[in-house]
């Protein structure tokens, strides 16, 4: 499936208007601040009807406009790599609109009640500068990079997700009173109850999770490598529950409930999992110089996209984000070599950028200038 047109009303700096982007590759050419990276934000919005930036819906409505909208139409097909088992929905249309304080989505002009729907309709996979958190940043972040990787292939991997938060939510929200000492309230009776459920999703989340990050491992491995010529380069699941059992689990929630009270939090569970980067038997990343973590943000993504295709038969789209810069030209052309097979890739240059030697035969090149998009 590919995006055949966008039209956008009221978002960011884009000039309301139609685009045709009914071909398999799509070049942004402009200065920075012109609109680029807002046209991939707003094709990303039509995947999943939030915004890669981690902003908030309001601050996608244009600067005194009390509205926005983002609708595609989709072409041919949705492209496969040979999987048999996956079923695939077709749709002709998806529209998202935010006014009033409300977003709401639709496909086909039918109103969708959980953005889980969404999901599988146009899968998009974004390449940008932020990436390097995944690397860089809190284990906070590369869980949720991880998190996101399994949960665009697997929907019922983000159910088990929004389980166990609202579980979390409840205890922490119930440890942070410590229980009335005046009334002889007594926590232990209300957390003998939450603690089944919080082992129960939590288990859920591990065991997919440790099988999600060898599969990752091997496929990111085998990029890197192709890439950069090192070798055995991986990742490594970290559960902070070291039982694998609901039992164990329990005992261990019990064992440690005194010291959750104190802090008033959970200390212990899935949202408190890590992911390394190992080489050998070392930690790669903190060591790795500032190419090399570049690279390996670029090659994160690189390895979500492919998968995500040996996972859902279904080939994503590719938004990437000025990223190319990043890399010497050897790299560049080694990366370009690397990407998976896609269904259509949208790519944001400088005007100085050789973007007319990256062989995309039957590119189309679109001038982003002021928000307005005008073929070259």
């Amino acid at each position: 499936m590919i995006f055949g047109s966008l039209r956008t009303l009221g978002f960011r700096n884009l000039v309301d208007a139609e685009t045709n982007t009914h071909e398999k590759n799509v070049f942004l050419v402009g200065e920075n601040g012109q609109g680029k990276t807002n046209f991939l934000e707003a094709v990303y919005f039509c995947s999943y009807a939030s915004s890669f930036r981690g902003v908030s819906d309001r601050e996608v409505v244009r600067e005194g406009e009390q509205r926005s909208a983002v609708a595609a139409h989709f072409a041919g097909s949705a492209e496969r790599n040979g999987s048999a088992d996956t079923q695939v929905m077709l749709y002709d249309q998806v529209r998202v609109t935010y006014e009033h304080h409300k977003k709401n989505v639709y496909l086909d002009g039918k109103r969708i009640e959980d953005r889980r729907d969404l999901l599988g309709v146009a899968p998009s996979i974004v390449f940008c500068h932020e990436d390097m958190e995944f690397v860089t940043g809190s284990p906070e972040r590369r869980r949720w990079f991880f998190d996101q990787t399994l949960g665009i292939a697997d929907p019922g991997y983000l159910e088990d997700l929004r389980k166990y938060r609202r579980v979390l939510k409840t205890r922490n929200t119930l440890l942070k009173t410590g229980g009335d000492h005046h009334t002889g309230t007594s926590l232990g009776p209300m957390l003998d109850a939450l603690d089944p459920q919080l082992a129960f999703y939590g288990l859920k989340l591990m065991e997919k999770r440790q099988e999600a990050a060898a599969g990752f491992s091997a496929t990111f491995g085998i990029l890197y490598e192709q890439v950069t010529g090192l070798d055995q380069l991986g990742l490594r699941y970290i559960p902070s529950w070291k039982a694998l059992t609901l039992e164990g689990i329990q005992g261990s929630l019990e064992e440690h409930r005194e010291q959750d009270v104190a802090s008033g939090l959970t200390l212990s569970g899935p949202h408190r999992d890590r992911y390394l980067f190992i080489r050998g038997e070392t930690e790669f990343a903190g060591k790795a110089s500032t190419g090399q973590r570049r690279l390996l943000a670029l090659l994160l993504r690189a390895a979500q996209a492919r998968r995500f295709s040996e996972l859902t038969g279904t080939y994503p789209v590719l938004l990437l984000d000025d990223v190319l810069l990043e890399l010497d030209p050897e790299k560049r052309w080694k990366f370009l070599a690397a990407l998976p097979e896609y269904a259509q890739a949208f790519f944001t240059f400088l005007p100085d950028e050789p973007y007319h030697r990256y062989g995309k035969s039957g590119a189309l090149v679109y001038q982003v200038s002021q928000g307005s998009l005008s073929l070259y």
